[in-house]
């Protein structure tokens, strides 16, 4: 009965007779991605922009614009003409954590709309596969013995901060290696020439299954249904070490509110599709509750999640680089 609703509810947004949603799309959407190809952001994007595609009856582009941790890229489109044709795509770093370490000339709330939420997984602490501890409290000891590093997307960027809070709880030492996205880490990871990282379960589970990688934990408290062999950061010695990336959709503030509910149609549309939902499933992806699906919704948790995590950032006192 609940997706009987929510499939009458993405046809009448659909069909809307607004004379603005009458005639959009009429040209290419642009989903922007503030990172390199390749990363976490960019698989989803891309997951979701050939069904989103076939809903609106127009094509949708990709557009990679990396820099200074997603922050060039969100910026694009908070600068954008708010008409529908530029979306940015991004998660809990890019649209809650960045603003509270950078000095941005946009602001995350007000120049920006929801459209809505996106799946989302915790992180697995993943380490290259020769490294000699396997377990995390294994890790820990030879951490705090050895010089180690761990990859991130960046100043601010989801892993960089796990990485620090890490830091904070278990006392261990490391040092940080930027890279221009999520993806570019991973593979200086399974290639060892990195130590370590806080990834999230959608990028780095097919190489933990494929051997090139071992995963220490996962940042929930209860195991993934993809992967139930890992434990969970409570079983494996660091309760309450939760972090959930979270996904969302945004356009420029001031879009046509019929425009922003023919997105969020699509968009929810493409999250039914089974082949999708399996694709990312199998990753550790958790799909939101159909009552998560609003653009409201998604503005409510933007803003909790600001409340919750900008203390602890600015706490940490972390600069850009």
């Amino acid at each position: 009965m609940r997706m009987r609703t929510l499939a009458v509810t993405v046809l009448a947004a659909l069909s809307t007779t607004a004379a603005f949603g009458e005639t959009y799309p009429s040209k290419p959407i642009t989903i922007v991605v503030p990172f390199a190809a390749g990363g976490p952001v960019d698989v989803m994007a891309r997951a979701l922009a050939e069904p989103m595609s076939a809903t609106l009856g127009a094509p949708i582009l990709i557009e990679n614009v990396p820099g200074a941790a997603g922050t060039v890229g969100v910026g694009r489109v908070a600068a954008a003409k708010p008409d529908g044709y530029t979306v940015s795509i991004g998660h809990w770093s890019t649209h809650v954590l960045n603003p509270a370490i950078y000095q941005l000339r946009f602001d995350i709330i007000n120049d920006l709309a929801p459209v809505v939420m996106l799946p989302s997984a915790p992180q697995l602490i993943v380490a290259r596969a020769s490294l000699p501890a396997s377990s995390l409290t294994e890790l820990v000891t030879w951490l705090k013995s050895n010089n180690g590093n761990v990859g991130t997307a960046g100043v601010g960027s989801a892993i960089h901060v796990a990485g620090l809070l890490f830091k904070q709880r278990t006392g261990a030492d490391f040092v940080f290696v930027s890279y221009r996205s999520g993806g570019q880490a991973l593979q200086d990871l399974i290639a060892g020439h990195v130590d370590l990282s806080f990834d999230q379960a959608s990028n780095s589970l097919p190489y933990v299954r494929s051997g090139q990688l071992k995963a220490l934990a996962v940042t929930s408290n209860a195991r993934l249904a993809a992967a139930p062999e890992i434990p969970t950061v409570d079983e494996a010695g660091l309760p309450g070490f939760y972090i959930s990336v979270w996904y969302g959709l945004w356009v420029p503030k001031g879009t046509p509110a019929e425009v922003v509910a023919k997105l969020n149609a699509a968009a929810i549309q493409a999250m039914s599709e089974p082949a999708l939902r399996k694709r990312l499933s199998d990753l550790g992806q958790t799909f939101p509750a159909p009552d998560q699906l609003t653009p409201q919704a998604l503005g409510a948790l933007q803003k909790a999640e600001i409340d919750r995590w900008w203390p602890i950032v600015k706490a940490a006192d972390i600069k850009p680089e």
